[in-house]
């Protein structure tokens, strides 16, 4: 999180079992406490993969380095309008995001992680698919 006194990187702690609603209620907590400058040790350590919008402030690439004992970071660039090509050849716009990981793979398989960013990648462009998987 951009804070006037520089970047902190909390985390959410047991975020697989929390809802929707849960975790934006721990994730503006945690805003909170930062533009504050009062988060908790707890607050900031513990975290297992650490998600990095840059495209909040524009970015569009990121080269994420790995905040350990983490084992994974993800810097999720701004959605930009770009042209694709149908196979007939003919160009259509398109919204496109990117994504770059970095991940420990002393711990994580790489085949396990491009698994990962493909099944992300298909509830990202069908969220309606991500609604069915919530609690």
């Amino acid at each position: 999180m951009a804070t006037p006194s520089g970047l902190v990187v909390p985390n959410i702690k047991n975020v697989q079992s929390l809802s929707i609603l849960e975790i934006t209620k721990e994730l503006s907590r945690l805003q909170q406490l930062a533009l504050a400058n009062k988060l908790n040790p707890e607050d900031i350590t513990g975290g297992t993969i650490t998600l990095s919008n840059i495209g909040a402030i524009g970015g569009k690439f990121g080269a994420p380095i790995l905040n350990l004992p983490e084992l994974a970071i993800i810097a999720i660039g701004r959605i930009q309008k770009v042209a694709h090509f149908a196979d007939d050849g003919n160009a259509y716009p398109a919204s496109v995001m990117t994504v770059n990981i970095g991940a420990d793979h002393r711990v994580l398989d790489g085949a396990t992680v491009a698994r990962f960013c493909n099944e992300w990648k298909q509830l990202i462009e069908k969220p309606e698919l991500l609604m069915l998987l919530m609690r």
